[in-house]
């Protein structure tokens, strides 16, 4: 039996701890998912306005003003898109906490943050203390996000490893959902709605935080630390089963050339970590360049612009986050049975035709001034939940997973870093600019989008592999020497070396 297939065949149960311990890790997907429903929604609060961008509400207040470019404010953008400045940053900090504390650090240090900042940003009485605290959230993001998908892979078997990762994607997309809920009840709780739905993200933090205190380490990043005999124990307390021997020899040999590794960062400009680089950072780029983040960000917005109230535009919203959460559940059933690249290259097509067809019917409906008829309005609703219904079970939760599972554990958290790191720049960017773009770009934003989503679909035909039931620590002999494109970057000299 070969190194490979003996990994697959590593015994384990189903126990109500690793359930818990899922459930518990995977908040940090309901935390980051609260925030991107809850933010859109705040700014198109009439007292949010009032308060903190007067001239903003003064234009929303003109029925003859833009349509497109009624809400275009660089400030307003910035309490949307300070947060992933900030978390772009921490997450460097945040894998060097990976790797020398532990997944489980870090995560209680992600809620710690977003706890404070949550607290400062509902209680504001001036803008700049809003802005630092979802700085301060910000940071609790950034660890969040990278510490939660390496969690979850490294304690998940391998046969449902997609399925446990998706966990935190599922949960994100809960957490869009319950605030475009609390959004929609606060609406009209002046003058401090806005408060209580930015204040409300405390919950999620909360459970983010005893989670962290309930949870174990993951036997890979004890390994790691060369403390073997708790790593043994841990892992069969997550297999349910007490012949675990071969599978913790399996983790020591791959900690053991990881150890040798003393500068991660360094490794990475090796040819041989180009492939999980690249698709690492590539995954996370395209995500956001799908459009996704525009429509959670402003969908309330968004879809005032097109002709509803503030009151119907958030009720649109939250159907999209009924979508969004039910979608989801098909790439948790569906991601090890049917595969990674099915689902990206199925969801492109929809994607690509949902964004075309958005486009096209504001192109030639929506003007500057008029509001879009009822047929064609609800056409915009419907052809954006099918486009939130296919990223939901595609580009949303592999975005996280395929980087999670593609680096060795060398240069696990410093790759990782990369790809969280890009996914948080592109988030800033598409948030910082999506209200100006949408200004001046006006219908013509959405076939920007629909032309990147064909550009990904090519790029995961020609140079995404399937990694669906492959080991983590097989992946360099399993996927990359075997990819026509990939394998001229792998060779056969010592995959590890000792940097000095």
């Amino acid at each position: 039996m070969d190194r490979t297939q003996k990994v697959e065949n590593f015994p384990w149960k189903v126990t109500p701890y690793i359930v818990i311990c899922w459930i518990l890790a995977a908040c940090g997907g309901l935390m980051f998912g609260y925030d991107i429903g809850v933010s859109g929604g705040v700014t198109g609060m009439d007292d949010f306005l009032i308060k903190f961008f007067p001239k903003v509400y003064e234009r929303k207040q003109h029925a003859q003003e833009n349509n497109y470019c009624k809400f275009d404010n660089q400030y307003l953008q910035l309490f949307t898109s300070s947060l992933y400045l900030s978390a772009l940053v921490s997450s460097f900090v945040a894998s060097k906490v990976c790797s020398v504390k532990g997944r489980k650090p870090t995560i209680l240090i992600s809620a710690v943050f977003f706890l404070v900042g949550t607290a400062m940003s509902a209680l504001a009485p001036s803008l700049w203390m809003v802005i630092v605290g979802r700085v301060l959230m910000g940071v609790g993001v950034g660890f969040g996000n990278e510490a939660v998908p390496l969690f979850l892979s490294e304690i998940a078997p391998v046969q449902y490893r997609g399925a446990v990762n998706i966990l935190f994607q599922l949960l994100v997309t809960v957490g869009i959902l319950i605030a475009n809920l609390v959004n929609f009840a606060t609406l009209n709780l002046h003058p401090i709605g806005w408060r209580v739905s930015l204040g409300i993200a405390i919950i999620p933090a909360l459970l983010l935080l005893i989670g962290s205190i309930i949870i174990t380490e993951t036997p890979t990043s004890l390994i790691e630390r060369n403390r073997l005999d708790e790593g043994r124990e841990v892992l069969k307390k997550i297999r349910g089963i007490d012949n675990v021997e071969a599978e913790l020899m399996e983790i020591k040999e791959a900690c053991d050339q990881a150890n040798l590794v003393k500068h991660p960062y360094r490794e990475l400009r090796k040819k041989q970590s180009v492939p999980p680089l690249v698709i690492g950072i590539l995954m996370q780029v395209f995500q956001q360049l799908t459009g996704i983040n525009a429509i959670m960000f402003y969908a309330p917005i968004l879809f005032q612009t097109v002709g509803f109230q503030s009151d119907g535009a958030l009720l649109s919203a939250v159907i999209i986050g009924l979508v969004n959460v039910f979608s989801t559940l098909v790439s948790v059933f569906g991601v090890d049975k049917f595969g990674r690249r099915k689902l990206l290259l199925q969801a492109c097509v929809q994607m690509f035709v949902s964004q075309l067809a958005i486009g096209i019917i504001l192109i030639l409906k929506l003007t500057t001034t008029n509001t879009l008829p009822k047929a064609p309005a609800i056409l915009v609703v419907v052809l954006t939940c099918m486009f939130v219904m296919s990223f939901a079970w595609s580009w949303g939760p592999l975005g996280w997973l395929i980087p999670s599972e593609t680096f060795p554990i060398e240069t696990r958290t410093a790759g990782f870093a990369f790809a969280v790191s890009s996914n948080m720049l592109f988030t800033f960017l598409v948030a910082q600019a999506f209200l100006s773009m949408l200004c001046h770009m006006r219908a013509y934003i959405f076939i920007f989008f629909s032309a990147w989503i064909l550009i990904m679909g090519l790029f995961v035909v020609f140079l995404l592999p399937e990694t669906k039931g492959i080991p983590i620590d097989a992946v360099a002999e399993r996927v990359w020497k075997k990819h026509p494109v990939w394998k001229r970057f792998m060779d056969d000299e010592q995959k590890h070396e000792v940097v000095a």
